[in-house]
């Protein structure tokens, strides 16, 4: 009796060959997972195939995916291996429950000025202090979409903890992306580097702006949010697979639908605001102080505190 063929791959379902394979894949059915949920019909009508034969092959794929069940009491374990990175401010520390936490992404938006772009540095020199120190003893992946990188500035902030500037500098490994391809190459392709260079921290600033400056209009919309989705899911992806911190920054419009009270709201809509494990919200107050509010996390409570942003880095 013929041994029945192991299915690994959307090739290797029933009635499926390279070329429906290509076709499946130019229409978006990529893996298993994504064959096993598709509707008979559809897959009939795209492949010329029976619809008796589509289901033959999601039936297949359905029985080649698997659930991975897992206890809670093993997640809590896992969330007892998560690590902390400082944000230079005691109060800002507290507030997020010991520091901006890996496996997870911290969405900071906010006007221009706001210290978005600050935070991302000194939690890039941060990350380089030992466990224990407030930092992960690992390097930063900056993605710089609006040239607003410095590296006097994180000069600066490294010498005020006592590190030696040159070395933080040769750890943080620096993209300008131009364009949204760019970006989200850099995201696609950043589990190598991440292996080999200890990577600790994913830097994204900002995270909305080429997005934006792109996807012009409503026309654009849909696109623009479905590849918005895949770029923050593959950071998330990285975020689990490597045990590590994401750091984003987004832009801020104003809603004029909002009569009263603030009508600041973050770009991206629910793409972002369901894909951010912890949102925070900065905004300027007078001189060199600035106010920092949870305003989204599963496990940390709404709050905000006062933050100072001195030539020495973030403090309290």
């Amino acid at each position: 009796m013929a041994k029945e063929k192991e299915i690994k791959s959307i090739e290797d379902l029933p009635g499926v060959g390279p070329a429906t394979a290509e076709k499946l894949r130019q229409a978006g059915y990529t893996t298993l997972e994504q064959v096993a949920v598709a509707s008979p019909f559809e897959l009939a009508e795209l492949l010329g195939i029976s619809a008796d034969n589509a289901k033959k092959a999601i039936d297949a794929a359905k029985q080649a995916t698997t659930i991975n069940y897992l206890e809670a009491s093993k997640v809590l374990e896992r969330r007892l291996s998560i690590g902390k990175i400082s944000t230079g401010s005691k109060g800002l520390d507290e507030l997020l429950g010991g520091g901006v936490e890996t496996n997870g992404i911290t969405e900071a938006y906010g006007k221009f000025s706001s210290g978005k772009t600050q935070l991302g540095f000194q939690l890039s020199v941060n990350v380089q202090l030992p466990v224990g120190k407030g930092g992960l003893g690992g390097g930063t992946l900056f993605i710089d979409t609006e040239s607003t990188f410095r590296p006097e500035r994180i000069q600066e902030m490294a010498k005020a903890i006592g590190l030696d500037p040159k070395t933080v500098l040769d750890n943080i490994y620096v993209v300008r992306a131009t364009t949204v391809e760019q970006q989200i190459l850099t995201v696609e392709r950043a589990d190598k580097l991440i292996a080999e260079k200890g990577i600790k921290l994913i830097v994204v600033d900002s995270l909305t702006s080429l997005f934006r400056a792109e996807f012009i209009g409503r026309g654009g919309l849909a696109e623009r949010q479905q590849k918005l989705n895949a770029h923050v899911h593959k950071l998330q992806n990285l975020a689990d697979t490597f045990n590590l911190a994401v750091y984003v920054t987004n832009q801020v419009i104003d809603n004029p639908a909002i009569l009263f009270g603030d009508p600041t709201i973050p770009v991206g809509g629910n793409i972002i605001a369901h894909a951010a494990t912890t949102r925070l919200y900065m905004r300027k107050s007078k001189e060199d102080k600035r106010i920092v509010r949870i305003v989204d996390s599963p496990n940390l409570p709404e709050g905000e505190v006062v933050i100072k942003i001195t030539p020495e880095g973030i403090r309290d």
